[in-house]
């Protein structure tokens, strides 16, 4: 078998994998709605903003903190959006894990050129 037939089973995996196929659902469930929909653009805007700022070593402002956790707070009644980012964060670990198998298994540093 030659390594694109390889591929092609990979992808065959993924595609029908708990993680792929849950994260996928629960995608479907915020797309119906816009409050949810909002909401997660929302954190991500201010997850990023956050993020961002660290990166360039500048203080982040209460009012910024507090925002994120008001955020939380949210997402932590409303189950849509606590199930889409559990889902997100599994499909997210086993995909930086074949990443890393993939990555080590050709043994190219790509950050050190």
């Amino acid at each position: 078998m030659n390594i694109y037939d390889k591929a092609h089973e990979l992808a065959r995996l993924l595609k029908n994998s708990p993680e792929v196929i849950e994260y996928k659902k629960m995608m479907e469930k915020i797309k119906e709605n816009e409050e949810n929909k909002k909401i997660i653009e929302d954190l991500r805007k201010k997850e990023f903003e956050v993020y961002s700022k660290q990166l360039q070593g500048i203080q982040i402002t209460k009012e910024e903190m507090e925002a994120i956790n008001n955020l939380y707070g949210i997402i932590q009644h409303n189950s849509v959006i606590r199930e889409y980012l559990e889902a997100e964060r599994r499909f997210s670990i086993m995909w930086q894990d074949i990443i890393k198998i993939l990555g080590e298994a050709v043994d190219i540093d790509f950050n050190n050129i």
